[in-house]
Order: structure tokens, then sequence, then C-alpha cells
């Protein structure tokens, strides 16, 4: 399935980012946030993408268009520098579909402005492109096809640290307890979506504020909820939370790692048995 990218966000709550670059470029490691979502898809094969740009486009085009696979790649340097034999690659087989929808657009707009480069697509994805999650992406797209709604989401745990306060009458309070307990589920912005989306979209409307209570009344949307990792960067905050878990090797959301881990496991493994 395609994967629709909404990289249009501003980052406001980002200090030391939000002027020079867009919320989508905020690195995380080598790579920034945007890159990390779309290795998610890839990994999991999905590899056309349609980035629906906004704040400071050229910057996320240039990116892109001067991209070197050295910096998150192993390689082989050969020919006193002349030569460059990549042992990985990254996006050799991504293809990316960049649609400037405004800088002031909402994430309804910026859907229904993409939608002529869906064209013959059933089904495809989106995101909202600043979250990361563990989650395994094909249970997501069995649940889709499983429930044959317009809409399956990803709901998640919120990760605030606020405590919920249950209020009795105008003041006494009967309990406090942290959010994460509270039973609560938000919008992990991880959707699938069947193309009669567009149905219930019009030009200027919000996807969540506009179509989705029009698919609820009909019973179109549907959720996977999932228990493990999932954030948002949102904050200088919690992108700093996110660069320590990449920074320490702990890095939930990268599935394609643990998956190379795996293979040399495997491979190691296999030399070992050989030797004996």
């Amino acid at each position: 399935m395609k994967v629709v990218l909404f990289c249009g966000g501003m980052g406001l709550r980002l200090r030391d980012y939000s002027e020079n670059v867009p919320k989508p470029m905020v690195p995380i490691g080598y790579r920034p946030i945007l890159w990390h979502i779309m290795k998610y898809y890839a990994h999991y094969g999905h590899k056309d993408f349609v980035l629906a740009l906004g704040y400071k486009a050229d910057a996320i085009k240039e990116y892109f268009l001067r991209y070197d696979e050295c910096v998150s790649n192993d390689f082989v340097l050969s020919g006193g520098g002349k030569s460059v034999e990549l042992i990985d690659s990254d996006i050799r087989d991504w293809r990316i579909t960049f649609v400037d929808t405004g800088v002031r657009s909402g994430i309804g707009r910026r859907l229904k402005l993409v939608q002529p480069y869906l064209e013959g697509e059933d089904t495809f994805l989106a995101n909202y492109a600043d979250n990361l999650t563990d989650c395994p992406l094909p249970v997501i797209c069995d649940r889709f096809v499983a429930g044959n709604k317009v809409c399956t989401l990803l709901a998640a745990r919120p990760r605030l640290s606020f405590h919920v306060v249950a209020v009795d009458g105008a003041s006494t309070v009967s309990g406090i307890h942290p959010m994460s307990s509270a039973g609560l589920w938000i919008n992990g912005g991880y959707f699938a979506f069947k193309r009669r989306i567009f149905d219930y979209l019009n030009l200027g409307d919000d996807l969540v504020g506009d179509a989705f209570p029009a698919l609820i009344r009909d019973g179109e949307v549907n959720a996977y909820s999932h228990e493990g990792f999932w954030a948002s960067m949102e904050t200088f905050k919690d992108r700093q939370e996110l660069e320590d878990l990449y920074v320490r090797g702990e890095a939930p959301w990268a599935v394609w790692e643990s998956a190379k881990a795996a293979i040399r496991a495997r491979g190691n493994n296999h030399v070992a048995a050989s030797l004996r």
C-alpha cells in the first residue's frame, strides 16, 4: 500500500529546531524522525510514499535530493576514496512523491490535496509523521482487512506524566492516580484507509474534527489497541527522550534493527556450529 505522510508541522514547541527545520526533519540520531517513520513502513514492505508537504517544504526536498546512504549504512571505501561500495541501503528501492499542500493547511486539506496521487489505490496507509511505535504493522493491516471499515487507527496509551484527579461534589478529591492507569486510549496517528475516506472529506474539512464524526456515525472506524511502545514528538523534552533511547541502543520503534540483529545471530550460530 502507498503511505501518505503529513509533513506540514512547524514544531512550535520544539525550541532550537522549529525556526530552522520543519518538525518532520528534527533529528533522532543520524536521521530525522520522518526517516525513522519511513524506515518503519519500509521494513514491512510499504515503500511507496506520498509526502504532503507544508512548512519549509524545501528543506525536506533538499534532504532527499542530497541523501547520503553512507551516513546510516556500513560501506567499503577503496581506491583512495574514489570508490564506495554500500553493504546496506536505506532508500534505493523507495519511491517518494513530494506534494506541496500549503503552509497553513490542516490534515484534512492535505489529505484531500494528495488524492490525485492515490488514483487506482483502493486502500492506503497514513501517518502524522511525528510519532513512533513498535507495533507490528501487519496486525493493524489485518484488523483493517478483517473489520472491513473505511478506517482503522492505532489506539495508544498516553505517555504523559500527569495524574488524573477524581473529584466528588464541588471540591472533595476522592482519588488521584497516574494517567497511565486511567484506562485512556488516544489516537496514535497510524491509519489504514479505504479510498472511500474521500467521500467523507471536503477540501476545507479537518480529518478528525469533521470526517471522523461522520465515519463513526456510520460505523466505519475501528481500532487496534496497542499496549506497547508509542511516543509522539511534541516538545523538546519528547525529542530528548527519544534521542536518549536511540543513543542507548534501546529504540523500540527501530524494528528493522531487531530484524538485522536476529539475522546476524543466526549467521553467527551457523558459523559456530560449522566450527564444532
